[in-house]
């Protein structure tokens, strides 16, 4: 990384000579090692920084402490000669990338592959630190523009709730009423999911908590003393660093993942939403508007309930799952409940109370003579006793670790909880004492309304096929019919129809069934206990994978037929069926959008589909995958056809009078629907959103954005706003041109999803390109998933990309520096669109139309900025020393030039859309960023190439399986947004 303090970034050169030569022939990888501000000798050395002049300077002057603290560390822990190799390292690397010095690049090539073993996984282990540190001063920023912002007073920034309600209030006379409206009958659900891109360590992350911690108190002004014991304590949790170790050394398990994902709650969400709920009421207020706020923003999970393609997940993990999340709901109340028996010191010999709170009062079980006259001490006392016995009701006698309670009656209800807090709070608010509720009880109050007893609401998925097979044996044992597999679509409606119209059960207690079908029936059957102990809200979405038919939602309504979460008959107008999972369809490939609409027409046409949905409220979700798309047709036609089948829906939604609520499959990875949220949701065709909206938050993705409480806060936040502003705003995304724009951009997904094609699923021995000039193979032998890297068998003779799942391919593009996935095809649609033009002045017309989608078509213009970040993050030199990793080299240059001249047509083409000749032009401190990143993700890169070289060769020795390892963690930390 460029030092901080001395030299300004230069911008990222993208000439053509400098590409065509990585394409012509090998260039050696240039790297770094840890900045300046990690060398003591420069930092302690060479005199103070040069003091920076921007906004920025807090920034660069955190990174160049923490570097030094990393480099004091490596010194202390591994002695003055690995110090010395990683300065060395860090001395020529920078050379390269500042003065493209080709003679330091050379250099640098013989230096790194010269390192022993031990020395190579020092050199990966001070690189990968210094990116993770680097993000953690990144995010510490982040926060303190955003206080800078307040103090001074500044217009509310865009993505913020405050900015959304001064547009609101631009176009709308009676935006009181309109907000309330818009709240009662808003959801907003972030579902965190587990994939295999998570490469973190739980103990790595809790470490960096606490530096981020420490980090923001450097911010208020501190004694020289109280500075000099934050430094120490930052050194130690640096030290800590160090010694934890970065990896796993066993599968991560799906209990892992759930205790993984919990720990986000104790972090930030518990707290935080319910301090989200508070501002968003202060920010009404301010504007004049008082609205009464239901729990609209929710949490979801799939950890534990999504068993697409991971036989890990079974009925014992959906249990587990349930127990986890109420055993740390119940901790936080129980706690909580204490503490506000110790604050709440309210004597009624000096303070009158609430006839509703002495009845609370009389009816607890404390009758300490200490206590008498403190009412709501008392009412505490029992409502923790409740909460405790809830718990050991809901639990077991072990699970939630309460101090010794009474005998009390178990709340029925989470609501029945949060009604006596409010008796607490409406006493209060009555007697002089609304302050003191303000700290803990509102917040307390406002997390049972949104968490229940059961934290998140978990979704169950199932892939199409399985849910097929499992049907099939019902019939078979039952005598209906010997094979339904072979049934037509029409024959297979129909008799679903027939079975979900009866009350004839298809499972019998004598007969012996699979252990596939067992264990899928065993997931309804508790789903359906799980309902019954902790609520409807616990579970009640089941995701259909891979759904191409009408027969795939219905095969699904009679599993929960059989399982008892099905009431009445399909079509009886006396007895009308209730399903209590919702059965969401997921439409993931290019083909499965275009007919996306086709299939749910279909459905609600079947006879008392309509009463379903009516049982429903009115709404019905489908979930759109953004990864499957992507690998099967690229980055632009994906999010072309995600559009139109978006569209298509809402009109279809609309002619039924449903409600459709969309839940989008996003993953970290622009290829996988990653990007700013902010303008993700602002992007969506008018008339999907209104106010209901779920979304996955997956793999590191979920670190970055709330491994931070003040980060995450800031991310719910976002989504709040945004979901507003397309909901009550969505004339923004439909501009005057908006006819032509959609034809235009059918004309180049066509040409893009042609060229996209032609070069993964049409070049011969693409294949072997990807699997050797890649670590995916690697990717699949590290610990940091339960669930497989390719739904078949990893057998190389077998190997298919159709069959690879799209997470570690999207992933493994990131590796190497390719990023593939998020830009390829764009180039050559776009050459293709202009070149088609009759005469010069028609090649002008076709470009301003180009520049006028990108200028008032947000859709398009967000579709261009994400591509322009992953250009920005693209090397094609490094990506060079991939290539050589495969064998052939006929295929190496036949495939590697390819990309690369694509590469060329996407950056030139938009650059002349945009106008902007560097990446990220409009964005500098992301691009300082990334260009500050590329020095130290360099020395990574080469040294997971040389070190892929000695595995693949045969080389058995543990060290160099472990290097490959840390160098994935290293470069997905320097990326972030990789999975």
């Amino acid at each position: 990384m460029t030092p901080p303090g001395k030299d300004r970034p230069r911008a990222a050169k993208t000439s053509t000579t400098t590409a065509r030569k990585a394409a012509a022939r090998p260039i050696p990888v240039p790297a770094a090692a840890v900045p300046t501000a990690v060398s003591a000798k420069i930092d302690g050395q060479g005199g103070a920084p040069r003091a920076r002049d921007d906004k920025d300077q807090p920034l660069f002057e955190d990174i160049r402490f923490l570097g030094r603290l990393l480099g004091d560390v490596v010194r202390e822990q591994e002695g003055d000669a690995v110090f010395d190799v990683v300065e060395s390292v860090r001395q020529t690397a920078v050379k390269f990338r500042r003065e493209d010095d080709r003679e330091a690049a050379r250099k640098l090539d013989k230096m790194l592959t010269r390192l022993t073993r031990e020395q190579t996984n020092s050199v990966v282990r001070a690189f990968s630190y210094f990116s993770h540190l680097a993000n953690i001063a990144e995010d510490r920023h982040h926060n303190r523009r955003r206080r800078f912002h307040a103090l001074a007073g500044s217009a509310p920034q865009p993505s913020t709730f405050g900015h959304a309600l001064e547009r609101l209030k631009e176009v709308d006379s009676d935006s009181g009423a309109t907000l309330q409206r818009f709240f009662d009958e808003a959801l907003i659900v972030p579902v965190l999911t587990a994939h295999p891109t998570e490469v973190q360590r739980k103990s790595i992350l809790d470490a960096q908590h606490d530096i981020a911690r420490l980090l923001a108190e450097r911010d208020q002004t501190l004694t020289q003393r109280e500075r000099a014991q934050n430094t120490e304590l930052l050194r130690a949790r640096v030290t800590s660093l160090w010694q934890t170790r970065m990896l796993r050394d066993s599968k991560l398990t799906v209990s892992d993942e759930i205790e993984n994902a919990l720990s986000y709650y104790r972090t930030t969400f518990l707290s935080e939403i319910p301090a989200l709920y508070d501002d968003i009421e202060q920010a009404l207020a301010e504007h004049g508007v008082k609205a009464e706020l239901p729990p609209f923003l929710q949490m979801g999970h799939w950890i534990g309930g999504d068993r697409d393609g991971n036989p890990n997940v079974t009925a014992a993990t959906l249990e587990l799952a349930i127990t986890r999340q109420a055993a740390t709901i119940f901790q936080h109340y129980l706690a909580e409940v204490h503490a506000l028996g110790a604050e709440l010191s309210i004597s009624d010999l000096l303070v009158g109370s609430s006839d509703e709170l002495k009845a609370l009062c009389n009816a607890s079980p404390d009758h300490s003579p200490h206590r008498t006259d403190e009412p709501y001490r008392r009412a505490l006392v029992g409502v923790y006793a409740r909460v405790a016995a809830t718990a050991r009701a809901l639990l077991g006698p072990d699970v939630v670790a309460a101090r010794e309670t009474p005998e009390a009656l178990p709340y029925a209800r989470a609501a029945d909880f949060a009604h006596d807090l409010q008796i607490l709070i409406d006493s209060l608010a009555a007697n002089h004492g609304a302050s003191l509720a303000k700290p803990r009880l509102i917040p307390l109050a406002r997390a049972a309304e949104i968490f229940g007893f059961h934290l998140a609401s978990i979704d169950l998925r199932q892939s199409s096929d399985i849910h097929e097979a499992v049907i099939a044996e019902l019939f078979e044992q039952a005598g209906v019919i010997a094979d339904y597999t072979a049934l037509t679509e029409a024959e297979k409606i129909r008799i679903l129809q027939a079975e979900l119209a009866q009350s004839r059960p298809l499972r019998s207690a004598w007969l012996d069934y699979s252990a596939r079908t067992t264990g899928e029936l065993a997931v309804f059957e508790a789903a359906r206990v799980i309902r019954e102990r902790f609520g409807a809200r616990a579970v009640r979405n089941y995701i259909i994978s891979h759904t191409e038919t009408v027969s795939d939602l219905l095969e699904v309504m009679l599993l929960q037929k059989e399982c008892g979460l099905l009431e009445g008959r399909l079509g009886d107008d006396k007895a009308p069926a209730s399903v209590g999972m919702m059965v969401i369809p997921l439409f993931e490939t290019i083909a499965d959008l275009r007919d996306a609409s086709n299939i749910m027409r279909d459905f609600f046409a079947l006879p008392g589909i309509a009463e379903v949905v009516e049982d429903q409220g009115g709404e019905q979700e489908v979930m759109l995958g953004y990864s499957d798309s992507n690998k099967d047709g690229g980055f632009l036609t994906s999010n072309w056809e995600l559009y139109r089948a978006e569209l298509a829906l809402v009109a279809l939604f609309k002619q039924h009078g449903t409600k459709l609520r969309l839940f989008h499959g996003r993953g970290g990875t622009v290829g996988r629907g990653g990007g700013p949220t902010y303008q993700a949701i602002l992007s969506q065709p008018p008339g999907t959103v209104n106010g209901q909206i779920r979304l996955t938050e997956q793999g590191e993705i979920i670190a970055s954005k709330f491994g931070n409480p003040e980060i995450g806060r800031r991310n719910l936040e976002t989504v709040v706003a945004a979901t507003l502003e397309a909901s009550l705003l969505p004339d923004r995304n439909a501009p005057d041109k908006l006819p032509l724009f959609e034809a235009t951009m059918q004309t180049l997904s066509d040409a893009a999803m042609a060229s996209y094609r032609a070069l993964v699923y049409e070049t011969p021995g693409f294949k072997d390109y990807f699997f050797q000039s890649t670590p995916i193979s690697e990717i699949a032998e590290l610990n940091i998933g339960s669930r497989p890297a390719s739904r078949k068998l990893q057998d190389p003779a077998q190997r298919k990309i159709e069959d690879l799942r799209a997470i570690p391919w999207g992933f493994s593009w990131g590796q190497c520096r390719l990023l593939l996935t998020g830009w390829y095809g764009f180039g050559s649609a776009v050459e293709a669109y202009l070149n088609a033009a009759a005469t010069p002045a028609e090649r002008t017309r076709r470009l301003g139309t180009l520049k006028k989608m990108h200028k008032t078509w947000p859709f398009f213009a967000t579709l261009l900025s994400n591509m322009d970040m992953v250009l920005a993050k693209t090397d094609l030199a490094v990506a060079s020393r991939y290539a050589e990793l495969v064998i052939d080299k006929k295929l190496r240059k036949k495939v590697f030039e390819r990309i690369v001249a694509e590469w060329h047509r996407t950056s030139l083409a938009l650059s002349e859309i945009t106008g902007h000749a560097q990446r990220l032009a409009t964005n500098p401190l992301l691009a300082r960023s990334i260009k500050n990143r590329f020095p130290y993700l360099d020395p990574l890169n080469h040294l997971q190439v040389e070190l892929l070289k000695r595995h693949r060769s045969g080389a058995d020795d543990q060290r160099v399986g472990r290097g490959i390892h840390l160098t994935i963690n290293g470069i997905a930390a320097g990326l972030r947004n990789t999975g």
